[in-house]
């Protein structure tokens, strides 16, 4: 690939970024860690509701970790109003939004609002950052986030699991192919981010990160020869999958935090063995849990490797902590940038 790429993995604490010069070894290669854009969206919301001022959310579908401090600004008793577009951020269902919180879904701001602007990629804001480090705009941005995909009327949680299986089912559990040039209908957020930064490819952060952790020599060797459990402990979510020779056979995912330790890594090892259900999981609280028909020489998937912001919840326990291109945060970028090299 002899594109300047900006690479980018857009969490609910953190977007971590890698941008990638042709020529350059990964270690001399810029790389970022910086607060999420919903985050950022969050602390903005919360100023304004200290100031008890009216707030109009505008711009488009985004992330939607700052959902808390909207619902805080609604218990102040403060007015709140919503374009069409911006109001997927928060919802599936504009409607039941307005009918039971009070949102105003209106195309044009109210008098006296303050418009606070959504959006998971802005190119004025990378411009000047990469301006003011000195470095030149890239040729390509490729990115990946969290979809729940739209869901009316539905658990997006649910929701979520069945688009897993039916993409993991198409794609014969290759991670490569959950990378999008035109991303499926149902992943919204996806589809409005690949818009915002020029139609890049895009991806959700876990067939990202998991395409990033095969690209370590000893996790490949392990997955090829007994298979592994890959798991990545984000700030919101922890997502683990079976791999084995390269395909993903089962995926697992709860709201970091919600669980103790213990009980995760209890999650974990009933998981790798085949033994966890999806209702177990989504009963109580998460995601859910998705197996696929698991190879008799991955066994019970022997080993398990561990990434993510949070991934100290999991030290202790029999886990390996690998640091795929020198540093485990930009994971999911290098498997971003090992598709371009691949398919490109």
């Amino acid at each position: 690939m002899a594109l300047r790429a900006l690479c980018l993995d857009i969490g609910s604490g953190t977007q971590d970024v890698y941008y990638h010069q042709p020529g350059l070894e990964p270690e001399n290669c810029p790389k970022f860690v910086l607060p999420a854009p919903a985050r950022q969206v969050a602390a903005r919301l919360a100023a304004l509701t200290a100031a008890a001022k009216p707030v109009y959310l505008c711009g488009r579908n985004m992330g939607g970790g700052f959902f808390k401090t909207f619902r805080a600004h609604l218990k102040a008793g403060l007015p709140l109003a919503a374009h069409p577009d911006a109001v997927w951020a928060l919802t599936d269902d504009p409607k039941r939004l307005r009918d039971t919180m009070g949102v105003v879904v209106t195309e044009h701001r109210p008098a006296g609002y303050v418009p606070l602007h959504l959006a998971d990629y802005e190119p004025g804001f990378w411009n000047a950052f990469l301006a003011a480090a000195g470095l030149p705009e890239p040729e390509l941005v490729v990115a990946c986030a969290q979809d729940h995909g739209l869901h009316p009327g539905k658990s997006s949680r649910e929701g979520r699991f069945r688009l897993w299986e039916r993409f993991l089912r198409e794609a014969d559990g290759r991670p490569d192919a959950l990378v999008y040039e035109t991303p499926p209908a149902e992943l919204t957020r996806l589809a409005t981010l690949q818009q915002s930064m020029g139609g890049g490819p895009v991806a959700d952060s876990a067939a990202a990160a998991i395409l990033g952790l095969l690209t370590d020599p000893d996790v490949k060797a392990k997955s090829n020869e007994t298979g592994v459990m890959l798991v990545n402990v984000g700030n919101s979510h922890t997502v683990a999958a079976l791999v084995h020779k390269g395909r993903i056979h089962g995926i697992y995912e709860h709201h970091t935090g919600m669980l103790p330790a213990d009980e995760v890594w209890n999650d974990l090892e009933r998981f790798r063995r085949g033994d966890l259900t999806n209702a177990e999981v989504f009963d109580k609280g998460g995601h859910g849990c998705l197996t696929l028909q698991l190879p008799e020489q991955a066994g019970i998937f022997p080993y398990t490797s561990v990434i993510g912001p949070k991934r100290a919840m999991l030290a202790g326990f029999d886990v390996e902590f690998p640091s795929p291109g020198g540093d485990m945060m930009l994971t999911a970028c290098f498997g971003l940038v090992h598709w371009l090299q691949t398919h490109k």
